[in-house]
């Protein structure tokens, strides 16, 4: 299997959709369906389930590859990374996840990395909803920049980015969009949605499962990225909270957003493998801690 179809393997597993893939990937659908299908026949079995016409899903043959293939395709991959670096003087690399949007809120904090950390390359890169301290345990990732708590017992928490307020996107035509504000007891009268393998404790810090008065918040969409969550508000299919911070991101025409008086706002902190803390790592959290919490409102 070439390297790049191994890529594309891994990249379909966690988009779930071919043409999320091929704009991940920068290739075209047929070149994502080609590569899978020759797959499937080299190996003899199928790798996703395709009945579902809307979503893919992985059958036990495709997990048991990916399960597999992750660790050694990022070993590989670390390796000619490592080469190509040695070649232009880099010493190491710094690989950032971040969960918010708000990548360049946040770029004063990068600016200073690379300032003082020259001959370490840093890298910025969304993060999957879908198992989101995967890539901290994988390799792929070293630093994961996400809401707190994180209560993992192999992850150290770092210091805190920014706060942010919170806010109920809906669309314009759900009857919530004529309030100027609405309280958690609101948000049991209408769907949400969810991700896989999202840890209970931590969904339910950014979505409580329940309001105050003990009402159940529902979950009716399984999503895997933040374009199909913001799709569904639009649609009308569900409504769903968020941090302030992406109406910057996703100012849209159909879309309301309201202040939800009684969430508490959402912490964003540094958060790696405790096992795999280094120099890089450590440098960049006394950067954070240096420069301190940011204000979203003079940035």
């Amino acid at each position: 299997m070439e390297l790049r179809d191994i890529e594309i393997f891994l990249t379909l597993a966690e988009e779930l959709h071919f043409g999320r893939t091929a704009a991940r990937l920068h290739v075209s659908q047929a070149r994502v369906s080609q590569a899978i299908s020759q797959q499937e026949r080299r190996l003899g079995g199928v790798l996703f389930d395709r009945s579902n016409r809307r979503r893919i899903s992985l059958t036990p043959l495709g997990r048991q590859l990916c399960d597999d293939l992750r660790p050694v395709y990022a070993s590989l991959r670390d390796s000619l990374e490592r080469a190509r670096q040695a070649a232009q003087g880099i010493t190491a690399t710094l690989r950032v996840g971040m969960m918010p949007f708000n990548i360049a809120d946040l770029h004063l904090y990068w600016k200073t990395f690379r300032s003082q950390h020259p001959q370490c390359e840093l890298q910025i890169r969304r993060a999957p909803f879908v198992d989101p301290f995967a890539g901290l345990r994988d390799g792929g990732l070293d630093v994961l920049i996400v809401w707190l708590p994180v209560e993992e017992p192999d992850l150290t928490v770092g210091p805190i980015l920014f706060t942010d307020a919170r806010l109920l996107a809906v669309s314009v035509e759900d009857e919530l969009a004529t309030r100027s504000s609405v309280s958690l007891e609101a948000l049991a009268d209408r769907p949400h949605a969810t991700a896989p393998r999202m840890p209970d404790y931590w969904e339910d810090r950014y979505l409580p499962f329940q309001t105050p008065r003990g009402r159940p918040i529902e979950r009716s969409q399984t999503i895997t990225n933040g374009d199909d969550l913001i799709n569904l508000v639009g649609t009308g299919e569900i409504v769903h909270s968020f941090p302030a911070h992406v109406t910057r991101y996703w100012a849209m025409p159909h879309i309301q957003w309201l202040p939800i008086r009684d969430m508490p706002p959402l912490p964003y902190a540094m958060v790696w493998r405790t096992e795999t803390e280094n120099d890089p790592i450590r440098a960049l959290a006394q950067i954070v801690r240096d420069l301190g919490p940011l204000d979203l409102h003079d940035t």
